[in-house]
């Protein structure tokens, strides 16, 4: 077994797919997981315009790649997000800025149509976010009643139970990159966003161990926890700088500040360990790409890409079939 291994270009955006799929392709990518912000994936036109879809499929087949994935973070967010303030305007088209409700209704058609482009496309998974109307909560101070979170819980499946309709219909799976600012952020709060959809199959997760890591959440107990539920992987390393000055909440700082209390590494430089989490990808039976997806500010880019997908290459591995000691039978 060879997983494929891709490049998601979410942080790619600023070159036309053009232009970056023979890039990833000469440093050894086998695909490209698409991002649905700048050219690389139109979800509105693709939902509804299969000669769309088949240029842009063309373009990862030139290069000798293929799509296994496509990701709406961006539109995702704002689903459940409050959207009270000008952060989340950039995620939306311009005619939504200050309007809450227009930014909502905005994103869960455009999620919609994320399914219906999936299917045009023919890939069977749409990564991304949900947003959180509770984040904002997370700190127990103000007073946070139990009621106030499960309503947070409830107002998530309400809102995201009609988009999950459209993906059943479509054959597409969501999978949630569990990631703070989202319904959920770690195991436990993984297992009751499950339960608050009726553990509805048509929503998973984008295993992505960064997120978790930095958080002090052990990525392999995630794996474990919902072996049925990863629907695809995210390659990403993280790394805690700790000092005793600074905290992982991050002290207000920018990415690429030595003063973070972590920050995000280019993958084999953080303290992610990366043979763990393959030999129990073999062990729940996934086998799926393995999607880089590159942050390091302290790192130029391509030069981290075409490591890390060296890295990938090196570290992935086939689960024996058969026991080192059965010789001993004969």
């Amino acid at each position: 077994m060879v997983r494929p291994v891709t490049m998601f270009t979410g942080q790619w955006a600023d070159l036309s797919l053009k232009d970056l799929a023979p890039k990833m392709a000469e440093l050894g990518y086998d695909g490209l997981e698409l991002a649905c912000w700048g050219d690389h994936m139109d979800v509105d036109k693709a939902a509804t315009d299969k000669e769309y879809c088949k240029a842009q499929l063309g373009i990862l087949e030139e290069n000798g790649m293929k799509c296994f994935a496509i990701s709406n973070h961006l539109a995702g967010q704002l689903v459940c997000d409050p959207n009270d303030d000008c952060r989340s305007d950039i995620f939306a088209p311009a005619d939504c800025a200050g309007d809450a409700d227009k930014k909502r209704a905005w994103a869960i058609e455009t999620m919609k149509n994320t399914a219906r482009a999936a299917k045009n496309l023919g890939v069977k998974v749409v990564n991304g976010f949900t947003g959180s109307p509770i984040w904002h909560m997370l700190y127990s101070f103000p007073p946070v009643t139990d009621q106030m979170i499960e309503d947070g819980f409830k107002f998530f499946a309400d809102t995201w139970n009609p988009i999950l309709d459209v993906y059943d219909e479509c054959g597409v799976k969501f999978a949630l990159e569990v990631h703070p600012t989202e319904i959920a952020f770690d195991v436990i709060t993984a297992k009751r966003a499950l339960e608050a959809i009726g553990n509805r199959e048509a929503f998973g997760f984008n295993f992505d161990p960064s997120h978790l890591y930095w958080q002090m959440v052990d990525p392999v107990c995630f794996l474990n926890a919902f072996p049925d539920r990863i629907y695809h992987v995210h390659m990403k390393d993280a790394a805690l700088q700790l000092d005793g000055t600074s905290g992982i909440l991050s002290s207000h700082l920018n990415f690429g500040d030595p003063k973070r209390g972590w920050d995000f590494r280019s993958l084999g430089h953080g303290g992610v360990d990366f043979e763990e989490i393959i030999r129990t990808l073999n062990h729940i039976g996934y086998t799926g790409p393995l999607s880089v997806e590159w942050e390091d500010c302290g790192m130029e880019r391509f030069y981290g890409a075409a490591e890390a997908c060296d890295f990938v290459k090196g570290i992935d591995f086939s689960p024996s079939n058969v026991q080192f000691d059965a010789a001993f039978d004969e």
